[in-house]
């Protein structure tokens, strides 16, 4: 379905959807003033009133095409109306996670020259001022919130949202003329914004993406889903990834969609049945988490309920699956005493999720499909805007991330001999190639300019050819892209075989006793794991089976429970062959995160920070190993 309006600039997009709902009722964002009150919508004509104050007052403060502004909050309705804004004014969009410390908040600011710097809360604003003297472009910071330490609006470079807007509207009439004449000069070739890596491993890298870039990927998305006018996104994945920027922001808007912001990750279960989304943007560990919930509270049952889950579960596969007669009446059964709850708890209105940012094991999304929840996977970088491919509503395979998109060509490049050894371009799809596995490539308008003043990592990830090397390995099977792993995240053992740690990570974590894992075993002769516990779901097996504890620590050190993971172990291993078999594991008592280190602000293991953190209980496991 294509876009609401016609657009080849995200100005143009904005520009051109205040015009269409000039007058109108239509809801453009919503969100929670409070955790008690009610969704507070805004309309496109209270949006454009906003944005022209902002871009205002940015225009007052000499912002030129091209400078750039800094945003650090989280997913909210001042978020949208600021990036609007900078769009408005050629500049150029910085954000920052708000999980950064304030040294990589520094390092973001000093490398991408930032004029101006907008922040959500006290503590964000926190970090701002500890950093603002060490920064030498940076000229004023301006806050959402007031902050309950007073002593931050004594600096004179800190002002207030509510402030600057209403010098905005002073300079209103001033600005009016720039503000027609400003937006015809933005080229799609312009950046639109800096998006920083998460920095994993050495300083993070500004990747620059251009209006064509986004605005390519934004069609094509629109080409390969149907959002419409009638849709309601609840936003909650940080709208300084690319993923939720493109997908679940320039997207949604771009059909017309509504976009409620949820008050936090945390909320998302509580949010939804207040939204009442029609389309959800996520990563896998939302789904890890439904789903173990929804299995663990199905094993609490008698014989009775657990059977008919199951029987309910194998309907719903076989009606996914397109078989129909008995079946599709047997469906309306397994909804009415099954899949209704479930999805009355994602608000009772879900088209689909949308999935992304990490692989999302295959059980766990036929799981979801057979409960008639949808899940569109797709696969891309921030530096390829970032969807390569998806998968189409009504065509899912789990275990794939679909057809390539429009416009976008892939290529899969053999790690033996670097010659390319398929090539598909979205428009002209062969639905039957399937190849060997190599190196994914990507080519098209969504590629990144470069990084942020840094030629030589550019030239590292894109090629004299234009071929974007993302990392990851993976193959066509039937025309569809399936990914295997990162190559770095590759584990090569004693004995020389190429292991991939990640889908023997996506088996053991459909295991209703594990949350997390780590797989580890580089130059071992066997393969092991750390292992993050479902402690909800222990401690009730804990009462269950009279064993006391008082902590975690001690909980996981009980020989039952070691027994209990063992044999787990063991039997998903089954499934393994011999040299990816889990010989070994460490429970590990507190769940890696976003705040402790372990995760990027998408939810992806930080690989190399677990096994330093935890290098001592991987020293324990292989101890004696010579390798």
């Amino acid at each position: 379905m294509p876009a609401i309006v016609a657009f080849e600039t995200l100005t143009d997009l904005y520009l051109n959807l205040t015009e269409k709902y000039k007058n109108s009722p239509k809801t453009a964002f919503a969100y929670k003033p409070s955790p008690k009150e009610a969704y507070k919508t805004v309309t496109w004509d209270t949006v454009k009133e906003d944005v022209t104050l902002v871009a205002s007052y940015l225009l007052e403060q000499g912002v030129q095409k091209g400078d750039r502004v800094a945003i650090l909050s989280e997913n909210r309705y001042e978020w949208a109306v600021v990036d609007l804004a900078i769009q408005m004014t050629g500049a150029i969009n910085v954000s920052l996670y708000t999980t950064l410390p304030a040294n990589q908040c520094e390092y973001i600011l000093k490398d991408s020259g930032s004029k101006i710097f907008f922040v959500s809360t006290g503590i964000q604003l926190k970090k701002a001022v500890e950093v603002f003297d060490n920064c030498p472009e940076l000229e004023t910071v301006i806050a959402f919130d007031e902050p309950k330490v007073k002593k931050y609006m004594q600096k004179d470079y800190v002002k207030l949202y509510d402030t600057i807007c209403k010098t905005g509207l002073k300079a209103e009439q001033k600005w009016a003329g720039e503000l027609k004449k400003r937006p015809k000069s933005i080229q799609p070739e312009d950046v639109a914004t800096l998006i920083y890596t998460s920095g994993t491993t050495g300083q993070p890298k500004g990747a620059m993406l251009t209006h064509r870039n986004i605005v390519s990927n934004v069609k094509a998305a629109h080409e390969a889903i149907s959002i419409s006018d009638q849709d309601r996104c609840l936003s909650f994945l940080p709208l300084c990834h690319s993923f939720e920027r493109t997908g679940g922001y320039y997207a949604m808007i771009a059909g017309g969609a509504e976009i409620y912001y949820a008050e936090s990750v945390d909320t998302v279960a509580r949010n939804m049945t207040e939204a009442h989304p029609t389309i959800v943007v996520s990563v896998p560990r939302l789904f890890e988490k439904i789903y173990n919930l929804v299995h663990n509270n199905v094993k609490e049952g008698s014989a009775v309920q657990q059977a008919i889950f199951n029987w309910a579960l194998d309907v719903g596969e076989k009606y996914w699956q397109g078989k129909r007669g008995l079946v599709a009446l047997q469906k309306g059964l397994a909804d009415r005493l099954v899949f209704n709850k479930l999805k009355e708890r994602t608000g009772g209105r879900i088209r689909f999720f949308v999935s992304g940012g990490a692989a999302l094991p295959a059980e766990i999304g036929t799981f979801f499909m057979s409960a008639g929840l949808n899940i569109i996977e797709g696969y891309g970088l921030t530096e390829t805007s970032p969807v390569m491919c998806a998968n189409r509503y009504g065509e899912e395979v789990m275990g794939t991330v679909g057809k390539v998109m429009n416009g976008v060509t892939v290529g899969i490049q053999s790690l033996e001999t670097n010659e390319i050894i398929a090539q598909v371009s979205g428009e002209d799809y062969p639905t039957d190639i399937t190849c060997k596995e190599g190196e994914i490539l990507n080519r098209g308008p969504n590629t990144m300019k470069g990084y942020w003043k840094n030629d030589e990592a550019t030239k590292e990830m894109i090629d004299d050819d234009g071929w974007l090397h993302t990392g990851d390995v993976g193959r066509f099977e039937n025309g569809r892209l399936k990914i295997t792993d990162r190559i770095k995240h590759m584990i090569v053992n004693a004995g020389g075989k190429n292991i991939y740690p990640g889908p023997i990570e996506d088996l053991f974590k459909t295991s209703q006793w594990i949350d997390q894992i780590v797989v580890v075993g580089e130059n071992k002769t066997f393969m092991a794991a750390l292992i993050v516990p479902d402690f909800e779901a222990l401690e009730k097996y804990a009462k269950q089976n009279d064993i006391s504890f008082s902590s975690n620590e001690e909980l996981i050190s009980h020989e039952s429970i070691e027994n209990l993971f063992s044999k787990e172990i063991r039997s998903f291993s089954k499934e393994l062959a011999s040299h990816e078999k889990i010989r070994d594991f460490r429970l590990v008592p507190n769940e890696f995160s976003v705040e402790t280190g372990e995760l990027t602000p998408t939810l992806k293991v930080k690989r190399r920070v677990i096994e330093d953190k935890y290098g001592d209980l991987i020293a324990d496991i292989f101890e004696g190993d010579e390798g």
